[in-house]
């Protein structure tokens, strides 16, 4: 139970807050769920199932200040090479939190951004229906990634361009001539979106380690040294505070 001197510090905080300073999207690295399970002397499935639980009141704090777009990035290409027991329990999680963000009466509008091939197919199909029933919702708008990597997403969006040009008719000299960074933009998970103004990372860990490489080129980054499970709305708002004082420059 927070304490008063904990709910004095976190209306300060708001306080604080300039309200036209807000950013529209919001990344977040979900990290350190297994280091958490350890210090709590648990298993691995505990430390994803803690930190599943707790996105929830993540997105709720970035509804009551006005953030519009969430990027989470719950599981990376990388991943998927940690122990079949592991990434079973991992897979299962993330569908069951998926799942509870697209229930009737939530607000949240899901976009699935990841290489979908390289997930189980039965788990591709549950989480593009969970997208699918929350695509006429207006609140927030929620990406999940999920067999995520910047490099793979880059890799798919130059492919996906080079079949789309291929399917127009035009040869490779046409596709040199035409080119740019626009038209790579144009294929890329979240194709149509706002990049990131803000990224957060939990557990210390100071590097995106592939998070939105192409989206993040003029993102603000701001490192916590809690493990997700751990993240608390003070820290929520001190990345916020932090955010709205900084001059941005977008590569000026």
């Amino acid at each position: 139970m927070p304490t008063i001197v904990y709910r004095l510090y976190e209306a300060h905080l708001v306080r604080q807050l300039d309200p036209t300073a807000v950013p529209h999207h919001v990344g977040v690295i979900l990290d350190g769920n297994r280091r958490w399970a350890h210090k709590e002397d648990l298993d691995s499935a505990d430390g994803h199932r803690a930190g599943a639980a707790h996105i929830a009141d993540l997105l709720a704090w970035c509804r009551g200040v006005g953030i519009r777009m969430v990027t989470l990035w719950l599981l990376s290409t990388d991943n998927l090479h940690r122990s079949a027991e592991e990434v079973t329990a991992l897979l299962a999680i993330i569908a069951d939190v998926v799942d509870d963000l697209a229930a009737p009466g939530a607000p949240w509008k899901l976009r699935i951004v990841g290489a979908m091939s390289v997930l189980p197919p039965e788990l591709a199909t549950r989480l593009s229906a969970a997208e699918l029933r929350t695509a006429d919702r207006t609140g927030i708008e929620v990406n999940i990634a999920v067999g995520y990597g910047g490099r793979q997403e880059i890799t798919d969006a130059v492919k996906s361009l080079l079949q789309a040009k291929a399917d127009a008719g035009q040869d490779l000299r046409e596709v040199i001539d035409t080119l740019d960074v626009e038209a790579i933009g144009e294929h890329l998970y979240t194709s149509g979106q706002p990049d990131p103004d803000l990224v957060i990372r939990t557990s210390g860990e100071q590097r995106l380690s592939g998070f939105l490489l192409w989206q993040s080129v003029h993102s603000e980054f701001w490192f916590c040294d809690a493990y997700w499970p751990d993240f608390r709305r003070v820290d929520f708002l001190r990345a916020l505070r932090d955010y709205s004082a900084r001059h941005r420059r977008f590569g000026e």
